[in-house]
């Protein structure tokens, strides 16, 4: 049964929307009129935060994702999908660093026209990053986080709490999605015995975890369980650990750029075994970094069907081919668009609720926090909804491999019941 234990959020925007509170001072870029439009046209700015590794190895990743929400942002300003409000993008780089996320969320905090944030890729990003967003009533949705435990709580297996109600993704958690490959991994490989790696963070930590049940469930042995320093380049003692072991293949808890290094030094070692790993594993730069002949076989799992083959997400990647950005939208870029969207649908719905006025944006935040519950729409993934932890309604899972030198989307398609 569902608890939930710390949220300042107490109202449903159902009732009259904090009732003459709503200001209009500090209502972001406009000062007059009552309405979201006045009878001049004029129409009220409210921000979006947006966070992200936008620089070091993580920058393609980040960098596709904030494109994307630029993409869902801009769509919705043309389509004036809030009557008489105009959305701009703020986005912060957060370097994959946990305290500069934090400091990040202090800042989205403490400007006023911010009304929620899009953020972040890491999990343990996100987790220091929540709890100060909490505490100012904000919305924090992710389209990239997947640790199971910012929507579920420590206990999430056996206790499930949600510690955060102003926390929600669009994308499945490791919970749901390592077991897939687990799966993978032990009926269709048929490898009974492998090796687990990961790279000490939140994420990696999680999802090995997730992996591990999963597998040893099945009947799978896991003959040996490493972890690397994700800041140094030589793996060279996990590697002769891995080989050693008798393991049959390897299943990799981290991201791409150090799961790259790995697979291409564990083939220089000798050993022949595939190498999966979670989504944050699926990037084009892995075969750049392995060498096409050292990729070959690694697997990783990624959330939905193939974004290529759904008609849903067809006016997305169409935007995003025509709008010539440089980086790829990647593995995360329509569930960031879809984040953005279900974010502003939000605002949309709590400005309704107060009679089409925005007023001040930082008492709109809890009301939005309200709404973002009850968002549903057909989104380029799919279905785009919350269930009553925060997480996504749509828990399709895709296996994807390197194949001949580039990866293959969709060698398996799951959908988790």
């Amino acid at each position: 049964m569902l608890r939930t234990t710390t949220s300042r959020v107490t109202s449903r925007i159902v009732t009259p929307l904090l009732a003459g509170s709503l200001l209009l001072t500090a209502c972001g870029s406009r000062d007059e009129g009552d309405t979201a439009e006045g009878g001049d046209g004029a129409t009220t700015k409210v921000t979006i935060g947006f966070d992200a590794p936008l620089s070091k190895d993580l920058a393609a990743v980040g960098l596709g994702m904030k494109n994307s929400a630029e993409l869902a942002v801009k769509k919705a300003n043309e389509d004036k999908l809030v009557p008489g409000v105009t959305f701009e993008l703020v986005a912060k780089d957060d370097q994959a660093t946990p305290n500069i996320g934090q400091q990040n969320a202090a800042a989205f905090v403490a400007d006023d026209s911010v009304v929620g944030v899009v953020g972040a890729y890491n999990s343990s990003v996100s987790a220091a990053m929540v709890s100060t967003l909490r505490d100012a009533d904000m919305v924090q949705v992710s389209g990239a986080n997947t640790a199971a435990t910012l929507t579920r709580g420590a206990d999430y297996k056996d206790n499930p709490q949600r510690d955060y109600a102003n926390y929600f993704r669009t994308i499945s958690t490791d919970a749901v999605a390592a077991p897939v490959m687990a799966e993978y991994f032990f009926k269709d490989l048929k490898l009974k015995k492998l090796a687990t790696v990961d790279d000490k963070k939140t994420y990696g930590v999680g999802i090995v975890d997730n992996f591990t049940d999963a597998y040893q469930k099945l009947g799978g042995k896991v003959v040996i369980h490493q972890s690397i320093n994700p800041d140094e380049s030589d793996y060279a003692a996990v590697v002769n650990s891995v080989k050693s072991s008798g393991a049959q293949g390897v299943f990799y808890g981290g991201e791409y750029p150090q799961a790259g290094a790995l697979k291409k030094q564990l083939v220089a070692a000798g050993f022949d075994g595939p190498m999966a790993g979670g989504d944050a594993v699926k990037d084009d730069e892995l075969i750049s970094i392995a060498g096409t002949e050292a990729a070959e076989g690694t697997c990783a799992h990624s959330d939905g069907a193939p974004i290529d083959t759904l008609d849903s997400a067809k006016d997305f990647t169409a935007s995003y081919k025509a709008a010539g950005y440089s980086q790829p939208y990647g593995v995360f870029g329509a569930y960031v668009y879809d984040a953005t969207t279900a974010l502003i649908k939000a605002v949309g719905a709590a400005v309704e609720a107060n009679d089409g006025k925005v007023g001040s944006v930082t008492e709109l935040r809890p009301a939005v926090v309200e709404a973002m519950q009850d968002v549903t729409f057909d989104g380029a993934t799919g279905t785009v909804g919350f269930d009553e932890y925060g997480d996504s309604v749509n828990q399709v899972i895709t296996v994807n491999c390197v194949q001949d030198g580039a990866w293959k989307d969709g060698v398996k398609v799951v959908t988790v019941k």
